[in-house]
């Protein structure tokens, strides 16, 4: 299942390793150049190696992996992680959501004047 010999292509891998939900997910991101391999872009046919690096921008983040064992066919999530070191830098502390204003039940929509106190607490 598992081996450091024989060819393995960019895509198959990616999947493999639970780096993508889909293998034609996976090949859809190489042909639109969101896969580097050694900071080149790669077709899905590449066939990836130990110790190549891998970045990825999938589902809104980039990921950078090194490829530590080939696999073959999609195994569980505690043997994917195995197969990579995840070099991906920690994701941003999101921002704090800007504060809602509050209006009571039926008062209806707000007046202009309304609008601009709104728009003053939140900082526009």
């Amino acid at each position: 299942m598992a081996s450091d010999e024989g060819n393995t292509r960019i895509d198959s891998w990616i999947w493999s390793v639970r780096l993508t939900k889909t293998r034609s997910l996976a090949a859809a991101a190489c042909r639109a150049g969101h896969v580097r391999v050694n900071g080149e872009r790669v077709k899905p046919a590449y066939t990836v190696r130990t110790g190549d690096e891998v970045r990825l921008r999938y589902a809104g983040r980039e990921r950078i992996v090194v490829v530590s064992r080939l696999v073959h066919k999609r195994v569980g999530a505690p043997v994917a992680v195995e197969c990579y070191v995840d070099n991906t830098p920690p994701e941003p502390p999101r921002a704090q959501a800007p504060v809602a204003a509050v209006r009571d039940r039926g008062t209806g929509r707000p007046t202009k004047r309304d609008r601009r106190e709104i728009e003053q607490l939140r900082g526009r």
